[in-house]
């Protein structure tokens, strides 16, 4: 397995498969094609089908509107190609129209980018055990908790990252809360966390850590929605399971930081599993796929 660094990615939501994949690739592309009279971009199969929804028109025209040369953007639901649903192709275009040159890109979930089948870019396998079974059992035979074994793969610097992470984590819940008002897209849906905050506040004492949680909960997934800044967990459409319990915890109980970076190495450990044996990518596995897993990591 790699790194929490490929798992926990602080980024731009709504999507991690449609707004920060896409963004990634075409950042990639337009790094090594800055002589080109203009763009072409062909969206596939579910980056298509959902992509206006998740902005992924935005994020690719303000990614290669850098270069202030036309972009145009092809819709093509109906073509899946054959490596995975996420596919895109972007056309280095001349003066003429004409392309120079292409690159087909995969959105493969969690904000990873693949290229013609091959990770953008090449970071070490890290994590020797590759199963629960393999690391529980390891655990066991010397003592170590998973944060322990983790620390061990990653090296002491992961704490470093991992408090990076926790600081946006919580950024995420506390700017949720605060704001108010409508998200954008069409279906005209208000924002609810800093009402139901309010609720919750007020429940009896057996409800209210349930009900203090699931604001924290709405309130990342409010500010993902809304093109807010959050970390994939392990990806933008869960973002907001993990970071309501572990804020819950954090504010309630008085947790140390350090224990709060040991919780989120452990939770990074159950995702990383999930990642690398199965898929946390939405257009895979479905979106109750990468709920299901960030419930596994908190």
């Amino acid at each position: 397995m790699k790194s929490l660094r490929e798992l926990y990615r602080i980024g731009q939501g709504p999507s991690s498969s449609h707004t920060m994949g896409p963004r990634l690739a075409a950042e990639t592309f337009l790094s090594t094609h800055l002589g080109a009279a203009g763009f072409e971009v062909i969206l596939y199969g579910s980056l298509a089908a959902t992509g206006k929804g998740h902005m992924t028109d935005v994020a690719i025209t303000e990614a290669l509107s850098v270069a202030e040369m036309p972009i145009n953007i092809v819709w093509k639901p109906d073509v899946f190609l054959p490596y995975h649903p996420n596919g895109m192709t972007i056309k280095a275009l001349d003066s003429q129209g004409f392309p120079t040159d292409e690159v087909t890109y995969y959105s493969v979930g969690g904000g990873a980018v693949e290229e013609e089948g091959k990770p953008l870019t090449k970071s070490a396998e890290i994590y020797t055990l590759n199963s629960m079974s393999e690391i529980l059992e390891y655990c066991e035979s010397t003592g170590r908790s998973y944060w322990e074994y983790v620390e061990q793969c990653e090296g002491k610097e992961i704490w470093d990252y991992l408090f990076k992470v926790w600081s946006a984590m919580k950024r995420a819940v506390e700017n949720g809360l605060k704001h108010e008002g409508r998200l954008p897209g069409p279906l005209n849906l208000r924002r609810k966390a800093s009402t139901y905050l309010v609720k919750a506040e007020g429940f009896k004492d057996n409800l209210r850590t349930r009900g203090l949680t699931f604001a924290y909960a709405l309130a990342v997934s409010e500010e993902n929605a809304s093109g807010g800044i959050i970390v994939t967990a392990p990806t933008c459409g869960s973002s907001g399971v993990l970071p309501a319990v572990l804020y819950h915890i954090w504010k309630s109980r008085n947790v140390p930081e350090e224990r709060m970076l040991h919780a989120l190495a452990t939770a990074g450990l159950f995702g990383n599993i999930v990642k690398q044996n199965a898929s946390i990518s939405g257009a895979e596995v479905g979106c109750q796929g990468e709920v299901g897993v960030a419930c596994a990591m908190a």
